[in-house]
């Protein structure tokens, strides 16, 4: 196994773990818990733990994976996307929806999630 693949395994099983034990003290809600399905409604004031990716790599139309995920669970905790559309495609809905959220944080409405609005999506 080469050092790529080992550093994958082992952040991967950091994220299992932390995931594991937040769903043991019941504080993990919404589409990251795998075992119940995305509610359509959240009540105000609470906010689903999103655990898919922790870093600034950029995430455009068209990927896929964990990192289009946290993109779309921090859009949908923030009512920019409904909790249905956490799909982990990067599709239309989700560039219209990180479109109008970096122009209401006053970034570059390019629908591309990088380095300012990640750190936007992390900190609004």
């Amino acid at each position: 196994m080469n050092a790529n693949a080992l550093s994958h395994v082992i952040k991967r099983t950091a994220v299992l773990t932390a995931t594991a034990g937040l769903l043991t003290a019941g504080l993990l809600t919404g589409p990251a818990a795998a075992s119940s399905p995305a509610p359509a409604f959240r009540p105000a004031g609470t906010l689903a733990a999103c655990a898919y990716y922790n870093g600034t790599a950029l995430t455009v139309y068209g990927q896929r994976g964990d990192r289009v995920s946290q993109v779309q669970c921090l859009l949908a905790n923030r009512r920019y996307l409904p909790w249905g559309d956490v799909t982990g495609y990067f599709g239309p809905k989700t560039r219209a929806a990180v479109k109008q959220f970096q122009s209401r944080h006053h970034l570059t409405a390019d629908g591309k999630v990088g380095r300012q609005t990640w750190r936007a999506l992390y900190t609004a």
